[in-house]
């Protein structure tokens, strides 16, 4: 069985130029960026893991760690933090029983914060797998989490 990372170069032709969007590709297909699926592109593409590593880390929209299958981020710039944004988040912290940059030990969610989302008017805002929830209050995240459970 050909693996993900042999799939993926063959794709943009081992080009070290594109692997930009060869670590997209392999973080949604791994929902994160393993070491040895790295050090395999590192060899594919004939550059240094070190290499490799700079990017994987320097793009906050790549991790290293397993990240759960629903991705909920919390806005908590100026507009959602002053409409409630914290609340929100603690609650969200309440129910799935793990913090702002954990995700929960069965795989299902992982739970960010992010500064801005550039939807104020909407604020407080959460985010769950690129969908925008709006207008959010801590009362309203036991109905958002059920479409999600």
């Amino acid at each position: 069985m050909e693996s993900t990372v042999k799939k993926i170069t063959a794709k943009y032709g081992s080009d070290p130029s594109q692997i930009i969007a060869m670590l997209q590709d392999l973080q949604s297909a791994k929902r994160y960026l393993p070491e040895e699926d790295l050090r395999e592109l590192a060899e594919a593409l004939a550059i240094p893991l070190t290499r490799v590593y700079r990017i994987a880390t320097f793009f906050k929209a790549f991790s290293l760690e397993p990240k759960g299958e629903h991705i909920i981020n919390v806005c908590m710039g100026t507009a959602c933090h002053v409409r409630g944004a914290e609340r929100i988040l603690n609650e969200l912290e309440r129910q799935l029983g793990i913090s702002r940059g954990e995700t929960t030990a069965d795989q299902k969610f992982s739970l960010e914060t992010v500064n801005c989302l550039g939807a104020c008017a909407l604020g407080p805002v959460v985010v769950v797998d690129q969908e925008y929830h709006g207008d959010m209050t801590p009362g309203q995240v036991d109905k958002l989490m059920e479409n999600y459970r």
